[in-house]
């Protein structure tokens, strides 16, 4: 007879492990210790979005959408036209005025988030050797290890020159290691260094000079603390493109963060229209297009007087957010190699804390019996492919911390953290 059932404890062998992100492996592990949304006994430091309810000074919420006859269809791969002309008139408003080559809707397509942004740019390169950063964001992990064409190349910052990374050094990476293209979070995830001004305008002109395509992760661009970042204070590299249909210069940002909408998963990539194209077509059998009534209602957060309220409400709101962790952190023992310029997260190293507690795994599972969450350092070793060894990470003394919750969620974390600490010793 023919058995038609595998015998118990049979393992499939046709689907590979695929690992979640750091994010989702912490906030699986914290499920399990019972944490819930919204319960005041539990700070989510690992938290990776801003909060998302009213703040002083912010445009009204959006807390209905109207439904058109046609929303019901399928959007464009692409995006809708309305949209895209929207994303593409808000980078020439704000960031382009008076330049003569501008931004338009060719130049712009629409994803269901950031992570599907970047699957579409990671799916079109072609053969090429890739740069990317340690650390960086966790998701770029399996992302740069799935598609086979390209090669990720890792290029490791230096905690003790606090992550800088000089013109020089990009330069000498760009023909050294013949990049094709260069990936990178700009604020940074999870170390909060900014490149702007000079910096950003010489990495763009590296860029336009070797025909190696910057792929510039944005979603962090309004939530800056230093000055001099132009007006509106925000990080772009919009603001260097010399001929948008030409330089090699690709931005994915999105209502995620900067307009604290997550749950809209809305992102844009904005790029020359050659590109954009290989983007929209490898959308087509990626994704297939974002949510249409979603897009539609997108369009009006991105008016001039809409955004910049949003920018400063939330610059006012999360300064002091971030000086209170860095405050209390120093304070407690755990040492900050750079503050953050940018982004919501504290890039903190622990190794000073007692030994029982010293990595950024150790305090994760500790804290976690405290009702807090945080995100191991070692996660944000990207390691596409597995390639490298890691089982002494570079950043295991590492932990991200979030100032995206409440100002008072982030308060009784951080009384319980330091209880922590003082009975670890």
């Amino acid at each position: 007879m023919v058995q038609d059932r595998q015998p118990e404890g049979h393992e499939q062998t046709s689907f590979r492990d695929v690992p979640n992100t750091g994010v989702i492996f912490v906030m699986t592990e914290a499920a399990r210790c019972g944490y819930k949304a919204g319960d005041p006994g539990w700070t989510n430091f690992g938290q990776g979005m801003p909060e998302v309810g009213a703040l002083d000074g912010a445009p009204t919420r959006v807390d209905h959408l109207d439904i058109l006859a046609d929303d019901h269809e399928y959007a464009p791969v692409a995006g809708i036209w309305e949209l895209r002309e929207a994303v593409a008139d808000h980078y020439n408003r704000l960031y382009r005025r008076g330049m003569g080559s501008q931004y338009k809707a060719e130049n712009v397509c629409i994803s269901a988030g950031g992570r599907t942004a970047l699957t579409r740019a990671a799916a079109s390169l072609g053969s090429i050797n890739l740069g990317h950063f340690l650390p960086d964001y966790t998701a770029y992990e399996e992302l740069l290890g799935l598609f086979r064409l390209f090669s990720a190349i890792p290029i490791l910052l230096d905690p003790d020159r606090g992550y800088d990374f000089s013109l020089d050094e990009l330069r000498r990476e760009v023909q050294g290691r013949g990049l094709g293209a260069l990936l990178i979070s700009n604020p940074c995830n999870p170390t909060g260094k900014v490149i702007g001004g000079e910096s950003l305008q010489g990495w763009c002109s590296i860029a336009r000079r070797f025909d190696c395509a910057l792929l510039i992760d944005e979603f962090y661009s309004h939530y800056v603390w230093g000055e001099g970042h132009g007006s509106p204070p925000a990080i772009t590299a919009a603001r260097y493109v010399e001929d948008v249909d030409r330089d090699p210069v690709v931005i994915v940002n999105g209502l995620t963060k900067n307009w604290r909408y997550p749950g809209w998963r809305i992102s844009w990539t904005l790029g020359p229209r050659s590109i954009i194209e290989r983007l929209s077509s490898a959308g087509s059998f990626l994704d297939g297009g974002a949510c249409r009534p979603i897009q539609r209602a997108a369009i009006p957060l991105l008016e001039t007087d809409h955004t910049l309220a949003e920018i400063k409400a939330t610059q006012r709101a999360f300064r002091p957010k971030r000086d209170l962790l860095l405050s209390r952190l120093t304070s407690m023992g755990v040492r900050v190699e750079r503050p953050p310029e940018g982004t919501f997260y504290v890039w903190g190293n622990v190794r000073d804390l007692p030994e029982p507690i010293s990595t950024g795994m150790d305090l994760f599972r500790a804290a976690l019996d405290r009702g807090i969450i945080c995100v191991p350092g070692e996660f944000f070793d990207v390691n596409p492919g597995q390639r490298r060894q890691t089982s002494h990470s570079r950043f295991r003394h590492h932990v991200r911390l979030s100032f995206g919750p409440s100002i008072t969620s982030l308060e009784a974390g951080l009384d319980r953290l330091a209880d922590l600490i003082k009975h670890a010793g």
